[in-house]
């Protein structure tokens, strides 16, 4: 026995046997994580053996660099790259666990858009397990400072250091050959980075995902007007007719769009603790004038809130990895919702209570074509008025009334709540519902918050109702992605009143609020499947706008030819009868897994799929390739984002001016008087304070 160990020690004390060991402790921790801290659904022998052996290419290729060095510096360079791999391992379990997805180099470029309050986010999201990521490289750094291994300072070949870089490029390319044999066109074809991580390993994704955005950039230069022309087509042969029912009978009404952060529809007609956890906004839903969307889903990838943005207002879906609004909101060409509107008379306004550089709006929103833009700068300050990301809703939106009140009518008006926000910071004084008991203190404080964004906004509506505005406008209430993730199942399934939940219960999850009110409009619960790539056709064809001559990929949600696809972004979907989702289909009615399916399932599933993908394929390439600054639809102007400033002074005296040339705003239909004293709110933060004290910017 001794002698073994004195072998083992004898040739851990060689260079090779010291890089072997480091090799070996970080592919057996990165296994670990992967098993414990992503959802990748493994299955099967084959994907079993693959998420093993996955970590080894590039840990033999990457710290096998510190060979070709001499002496110490060799060992210390592997120490080094260890400690990388092992930070990028642990930045990714963080953004994982929220996110359920990885670190792509476009959400890292837009990095700078995420507001300075993730600290608070992290601490939620942090726990003690994680650090063990560093535990290889603290037990290799102890074992040399304490010589159990000796430095072996002897030169080590070049030519052996050149067989083993060889060696992990070749069992890369068995990896590549096993994943391709198991999962056909796993490079090609996939949406889902899980795939790529549970396949191929982290770091294969990270250089994949670094190759396809530097692809990206280059099909964007390449492009040309020819590749409009398969779009085109698809988006022809799929169009729904609009519903003649409804078309136009919003026609020269206001609109506001109401972003209800990360609520789900579950939360809708929701009890908990004897009470109604959102009453005003299922008034609403269950209105006469109403029309309510009972199968409606967020169809949003990495870019969360900001790909719900892109969808409602262009539909166009939000890119595989990253934010299209950040990487790209800037130089493409848009041909939005408020640029349409505002070249047919309307005034366009988006609110939001953060920095403006939050997902790039302020330059995508240049793009999009609006005309104003209030965020935080803008608002009065007063003690504790910010909770997370950005300014609490009850405050938030009374302080954007002041600004809506000033506004020429007809006018589109987006505003975004914030405080149903992760991780759904609520201090005391504006709790007034219990927190959930799941045992998840992650999920528990969302029903808390979600009841406050709530009560925000039923004291909206009563500011519409006595000043008049409510029934002169159609208001649009959406969720824009889910506030749970599927990494809480446990508590998922507690709230949902089930022992467990299915992937198919994870799909219906992704359900989120969307519904439309008007005085007069024939409402009711509609059950078509439907999602927020349709936004913007329904609501076209309600302010009676041809959307047919616009690149969009969503059908009008009215339409009674409309196909039902949902199209999630990593290429599952929900149709009216097949549901796919995390590798595995279900019947949609029943919600029972398709595990022998006939021929003629697996005909009409396939052929879903392949519109699945075709879409998603498409709307990259309008999105990758900047393909609308090759589309000109008939009577609409291109934007030209010089002609818009977010300063604060221009924009105050622009809509000052806009008082005297077009009074057609609440406030100057009540004689140049604000209407804020008809505004109520419970606010504590404004218990002190009267409404007509809140000191907002002026200009002379």
């Amino acid at each position: 026995m001794k002698t073994v160990l004195q072998k083992v020690r004898g040739g851990l004390n060689t260079k090779l046997g010291f890089f072997l060991l480091t090799v070996v402790l970080f592919a057996i921790k990165s296994y670990v994580a992967y098993q414990n801290k992503f959802t990748l659904g493994v299955e099967g022998s084959i994907q079993k053996f693959l998420l093993a052996f996955n970590p080894f290419p590039a840990a033999i290729l990457l710290i096998g660099i510190a060979l070709y060095f001499r002496g110490r510096l060799s060992y210390w360079l592997m120490l080094l790259i260890d400690t990388i791999m092992s930070t990028w391992l642990f930045a990714n379990i963080l953004y994982y666990r929220e996110f359920s997805d990885f670190l792509s180099f476009s959400i890292m470029k837009g990095s700078g858009s995420v507001s300075n309050n993730l600290g608070k986010s992290l601490m939620g999201i942090l726990r003690p397990s994680d650090f063990l990521v560093y535990a290889d490289v603290i037990i290799l750094i102890l074992l040399l400072a304490f010589h159990l291994i000796r430095i072996d300072p002897r030169y080590f070949k070049l030519r052996f250091a050149g067989i083993i870089s060889v060696i992990a490029v070749v069992l890369f390319g068995f990896n590549l050959g096993m994943a391709e044999s198991n999962r056909s066109g796993l490079l090609t074809r996939t949406f889902d980075s899980n795939y790529i991580v549970k396949y191929l390993g982290l770091e294969a994704y990270t250089v994949y995902d670094g190759v396809k955005t530097t692809q990206n950039n280059a099909v964007k230069a390449k492009a040309s007007n020819s590749d409009i022309k398969p779009v085109l087509k698809f988006l022809k042969k799929n169009h729904a007719d609009s519903n003649i029912q409804y078309k136009g009978v919003a026609k020269g009404k206001n609109v506001f769009i109401i972003h209800l952060e990360s609520l789900q529809q579950f939360m809708i007609n929701y009890k908990w603790d004897g009470q109604e956890v959102t009453p005003n906004i299922n008034k609403i839903y269950n209105s006469s004038d109403t029309i309510a969307f009972d199968n409606f889903f967020n169809q949003v990838g990495q870019g969360k809130t900001a790909d719900a943005e892109l969808m409602l207002e262009n539909s166009l879906f939000g890119l595989s990895e990253g934010s299209a609004m950040v990487t790209d909101g800037t130089t493409n060409t848009f041909q939005a919702a408020p640029a349409i509107l505002d070249q047919k008379g309307y005034t366009t306004a988006s609110f939001h209570g953060d920095v403006p550089s939050f997902w790039n709006r302020d330059n995508a929103y240049k793009s999009f074509g609006y005309q104003y833009f209030f965020s935080k700068s803008y608002f009065p300050k007063v003690k504790n008025y910010d909770a997370g990301y950005g300014i609490k809703d009850k405050l938030f939106m009374e302080d954007a009334a002041n600004y809506v009140q000033q506004l020429p009518q007809p006018f589109y008006a987006k505003l975004i709540t914030v405080t149903n926000h992760y991780p759904y910071i609520l201090d005391k004084s504006n709790k007034s519902i219990k927190a959930w008991n799941t045992g998840d203190n992650t999920v528990d404080p969302y029903v808390q918050t979600a009841h406050y964004l709530d009560q925000s906004i039923g004291e909206f509506y009563n500011y519409l109702d006595k000043t008049g505005l409510r029934k002169n406008s159609m208001i649009v209430l959406y969720g824009d992605h889910y506030g749970i993730s599927n990494n809480h199942k446990p508590a998922i399934a507690k709230i949902l009143g089930k022992k467990k939940v299915t992937n198919y219960d994870l799909a219906m999850f992704q359900k989120v609020p969307f519904m439309i009110q008007m005085p007069g409009l024939k409402g009711g619960v509609n059950h078509t499947y439907g999602g927020e790539i349709d936004v913007l056709p329904t609501i076209e064809n309600l302010l009676g706008i041809d959307s047919s001559k616009y690149v969009q990929f969503g059908q009008d949600l009215l339409s009674s030819n409309r196909n039902q696809i949902v199209s999630f972004r990593n290429g599952d979907f929900v149709s009216s009868k097949y549901t796919k989702y995390g590798g595995k289909t279900y019947n949609t009615t029943t919600g029972k897994e398709l595990k022998n399916t006939t021929a003629t399932q697996t005909s009409a599933i396939a052929k879903i799929q392949k519109y699945v993908t075709t879409e998603l394929s498409l709307s990259d390439k309008v999105v990758n390739g900047d393909l609308l600054r090759f589309y000109k639809p008939k009577g609409f102007k291109k934007v030209d984002k010089s002609d818009y400033t977010y300063n604060l002074t221009k924009s105050l005296k622009r809509l000052k001016a806009s008082q005297k040339s077009n009074p057609t705003s609440v406030m100057a239909k009540n004689n140049g008087q604000s209407t804020l004293s008809d505004y109520s709110t419970d606010a504590p933060e404004l218990k002190n304070i009267d409404t007509s004290e809140l000191v907002f910017p002026t200009v002379k």
